[in-house]
């Protein structure tokens, strides 16, 4: 059982136009609307491949309850938890060449009160599965909203290690810091901009990505899963270094897509014979080419739509254990 939890969701509104042309009128010729948020996204896509997992996220309003009940149609299991705010919503434009501009609102602001309600939420829920009998991993993933505090993270957490639980982390700046500097966690996924601004120095090699990943590790992180964009990802564990990369694909939206990698990688953790306790060398590779592949499938649906098991193809990814520290990035 993968349990997500998403502090800052968002109801996506997806707007499709030939040409995006700044200052003037913009008619759309397609549209959709999806529930959002990286963990919720993450819960959406293992939904869909058939894996256990269920989403707790903060909810309120009209869009909050139109976010409920899409995940609802869409056969997702969810926890909401209603804050007394509205949900926010977030705006994607995607032109006919493929590239996507996003629009993201901030969130409302959050009180102690309701992170402590969603924390409650995340304990009930841990409990629940490990008296099921269950293999369990927690995912804090998304951005905060104010007044969430940048250890949110490390309290989500918190709550994992009570029940012997690990923990995986999405998210960047300030609250990935200090999720990182506290440690513990089973694994972080930045992309390489994320995990640069952690480090505090630009990474243009994978030499550059693997020093910065042992960097994080160095603080009690058991993996480092760096998303690449179109250039694959990369896969920092102990004693190994992995990348994961396919061809070149012309997307028709790239919004979520982290997030699918995140659960693809995540899948195979729950297929592990042990359960997702680590990431040892037994699964890296395998995980490491759900990732890439659910991503590259995700890139092709509009919106933030999430592959169906028959979107997806691990035979258009490669692997490459140990790839030279000397390739530039945007080589791979």
């Amino acid at each position: 059982m993968i349990i997500t939890i998403t502090p800052n969701p968002s109801l996506d509104r997806t707007l499709e136009v030939q040409v995006l042309e700044p200052g003037e009128v913009n008619r759309a010729h397609a549209t959709r609307v999806d529930a959002g948020g990286k963990g919720i996204n993450v819960t959406r896509a293992l939904s869909a491949d058939g894996f256990s997992s269920v989403a707790i996220f903060p909810s309120g309003g009209s869009d909050g309850a139109r976010l409920v009940a899409e995940l609802r149609d869409g056969g997702v299991v969810a926890r909401p938890v209603e804050t007394g705010t509205d949900t926010r919503s977030n705006i994607t434009v995607v032109d006919g060449r493929g590239s996507t501009t996003k629009i993201n609102a901030p969130g409302a602001p959050m009180t102690e009160a309701a992170v402590q309600a969603l924390l409650d939420a995340l304990a009930d829920e841990v409990r629940l599965a490990v008296d099921a009998g269950e293999h369990v991993l927690v995912v804090g993933a998304g951005s905060l909203p104010a007044g969430a505090g940048d250890d949110f993270y490390v309290r989500v957490a918190q709550v994992a290690a009570r029940s012997g639980v690990p923990t995986v982390l999405d998210t960047s700046g300030a609250p990935l810091r200090a999720a990182v500097a506290a440690g513990g966690l089973t694994l972080v996924k930045p992309n390489e901009d994320e995990l640069a601004e952690l480090v505090g120095r630009p990474l243009t090699t994978v030499g550059a990505v693997v020093d910065a990943a042992h960097q994080v590790m160095e603080c009690g992180v058991t993996a480092v899963l760096v998303s690449l964009g179109a250039h694959g990802a990369l896969l920092v564990a102990p004693g190994s270094v992995l990348w994961a990369g396919g061809p070149a694909l012309v997307p028709a939206s790239t919004v979520g897509a982290g997030d699918v990698t995140l659960a693809g990688f995540l899948s195979a953790l729950v297929d592990a014979p042990h359960g997702p306790a680590s990431v040892d060398s037994d699964i890296s590779a395998d995980a490491l080419r759900r990732a890439v592949a659910w991503g590259r499938a995700a890139v092709l649906l509009p919106g933030s739509a999430v592959p169906a098991p028959h979107d997806i193809h691990l035979d258009d990814v490669e692997t490459l254990t140990d790839p030279s520290r000397h390739i530039a990035l945007k080589e791979l």
